[in-house]
């Protein structure tokens, strides 16, 4: 009995022993794992107090950590039960085979869930905020002559994969500068467009739509009262459609640009007017030296009058060029078809094309020198939005320009002012010329030289331009025209010029101003009895000026005022333009 009590107490003060070596251990890993922590807390804490208070110096947008109280429960107490004492023979049963797989259990421990935000940052170079785009906008605005002025703009913002958008347009005048209402005009439009970018290429198109009021008020005031108005009505109707397809952003050493066009025109006596087209542009760079390039132009024009019309075209230009030192030479030719009859037109027709370019200062100034020759296609669609008083049943050709010798220069000096001069012996055929209509003074006919008229130009160009604040220019074309038949180039002006200039001060006002000067030309007008007589018109200096006034980054208020001298000047026989016109509104911008 004795000796069973003294194995119990030995067994007791083992598993004494043994626990409180347990309480120990657990006490100091305790320890440890607090010390632990606490470094780690420490360090944390640290580094993150430095990276806002890095993030606060620099840019003022630190992050902060929200309160919260973490909580460690230790609920566990470790007892020790009362032994239970046991009066029968101590027993010690043999050990039993167990299992040698030892398997281990790794518990998954995790803190409370706490609604802490940890708006932490890798501190990076800030970068630009990209400014706001608005892509859209609508203009409206009212003038003198009774001009309601109308316009919208609307634009997908940034995008990767696309770029679509639509336009429209009204501006109209109920009032004239003749005869009042006989001369109001109005012009009227809408279109849309878009581009989609994927990989390698881009496809594109447009469709729009334009509607032109005018009249034909080229006739002595004194007749208002004998006229009908509704017979001086002009309206022209233009519906346009374009789709292409290029791969001029990608790397390829084949880049091209293909495309479809179809314009019609119809106007208020019959007329139409339907031209299909065709375009390709491409090159082929040999090396970082040379390339070859082809262009081809198709064009069918199908025109209705009193009669039906054809009129085919065709262009191909192959050209080679490359590069040896500072020149670059291109030798090529032109290769041009048109199935115009009109003044015995030359319907196949080659053009040879050099040209040598210099470039002593790398993209500062370049020199060239060139001769060659061109088929230009003309339609009724373009010649109805420069000359709206054009006769019905006109003759309508494609110019052809047989030689032409050309040297220029383009200068950029201390990359503010820019300088582009060029001078041109040309050589025409069928070159179009409006003269008043025998049949209606108040129309317009195309006239052309019976043989070659050669032509003489000069054109000049001087810009400076200060970082988008100030920018001023100067525009000279001057032409010197030797007809052959015709004894004046009739509304062909001989010199043309044109000082502009733009100030933006400091985003919030933007000034702009023209000052043109169209010199005098020729029209001939034929009396009732068959006779007639040259006039000359008038001498043309106009003052443009524009202001708009930011309010805010969404309203604009601006002012136009044009023909500031109130000179009622003619461009074209009988026909005097406004005096002073202006227009002050509102730009809405979103």
């Amino acid at each position: 009995m004795a000796a069973k009590v003294l194995i119990q107490l030995t067994l007791i003060r083992k598993v004494s022993r043994s626990n409180i070596q347990y309480k120990t251990e657990k006490h100091k890993m305790k320890n440890k794992i607090r010390k632990a922590s606490l470094a780690i807390v420490l360090c944390v804490g640290y580094a993150f107090m430095n990276s806002a208070q890095a993030q606060n110096n620099g840019w003022g947008e630190g992050a902060k950590l929200e309160d919260a109280e973490v909580v460690v429960e230790k609920n566990r107490v470790i007892e020790l039960p009362n032994a239970a004492r046991n009066f029968e023979k101590f027993k010690v049963e043999p050990p039993s085979v167990a299992d040698k797989t030892i398997k281990y259990r790794f518990q998954d421990y995790r803190l409370p869930s706490q609604d802490i935000e940890l708006q932490m940052r890798v501190l990076t170079i800030k970068q630009d905020e990209l400014t706001k785009l608005y892509g859209n906008y609508l203009k409206a605005g009212f003038g003198n002559y009774a001009t309601l002025y109308l316009k919208g703009y609307f634009h997908n913002k940034r995008s990767e994969t696309s770029s679509y958008g639509a336009e429209v347009s009204h501006v109209g005048s109920a009032r004239g500068p003749e005869v009042q209402s006989q001369s109001a005009v109005s012009n009227t439009s809408v279109g849309v467009h878009g581009e989609r970018f994927l990989p390698g290429f881009t496809i594109g198109g447009r469709l729009g739509y334009e509607r032109d009021k005018n009249h034909f008020y080229g006739y002595a005031p004194a007749l208002k009262a004998e006229v009908d108005k509704d017979t001086t009505k002009q309206i022209f109707n233009r519906i346009n459609a374009n789709g292409y397809i290029h791969n001029q952003t990608s790397d390829s050493p084949l880049l091209y640009k293909a495309g479809i066009k179809l314009n019609y025109l119809n106007d208020r006596y019959d007329m139409s007017e339907a031209n299909v087209a065709l375009n390709l542009n491409s090159e082929y760079a040999i090396d970082t030296l040379s390339g070859f390039r082809v262009d081809a132009d198709l064009s069918f024009v199908s025109h209705k009058d009193s009669s039906s019309v054809s009129r085919p075209f065709f262009k191909l230009n192959p050209s080679y060029e490359r590069q040896f030192g500072v020149a670059r030479v291109m030798i090529g030719a032109n290769v041009a078809y048109t199935g115009d009859e009109v003044n015995d037109a030359r319907k196949f027709n080659i053009y040879p094309q050099i040209r040598l370019g210099l470039e002593p200062i790398k993209d500062n100034l370049l020199v060239y020198f060139g001769l060659g020759g061109d088929l230009q296609r003309v339609t009724l669609y373009e010649l109805t939005k420069e000359n709206p008083w054009i006769a019905p049943k006109v003759d309508v050709a494609d110019i052809n320009k047989g030689l032409e010798v050309y040297g220029g220069f383009s200068a950029n000096l201390s990359n503010y002012v820019h300088l582009t001069g060029r001078v041109a012996y040309q050589n025409y055929r069928n070159l179009y010329f409006y003269n008043n209509s025998k049949a209606d003074s108040t129309k317009f006919d195309l006239v052309y030289d019976d043989g070659v008229t050669n032509v003489l130009n000069i054109y000049s160009e001087a810009v400076f331009d200060y970082i988008d604040e100030v920018r001023l220019g100067l525009k000279l074309d001057y032409n010197k025209y030797n007809t052959a038949s015709l004894d004046q180039p009739f509304h062909r002006p001989e010199l043309m010029a044109s000082v502009f200039g733009t100030y933006n001060f400091y985003d919030k006002i933007l000034f702009n101003s023209e000052l043109y000067y169209i010199g005098s030309s020729f029209g001939r007008v034929y009396r009732p009895d068959g006779t007639f007589v040259t006039r000359e018109t008038d001498n043309i200096i106009d003052l443009n000026l524009k202001a708009d006034y930011k309010f805010t980054s969404n309203f604009t208020v601006f002012l136009m005022a044009n023909n500031l001298l109130g000179n009622k000047y003619e461009r074209f026989v009988n026909y005097p333009v406004k005096s002073i016109n202006v227009i002050g509104g509102v730009t809405y911008s979103f």
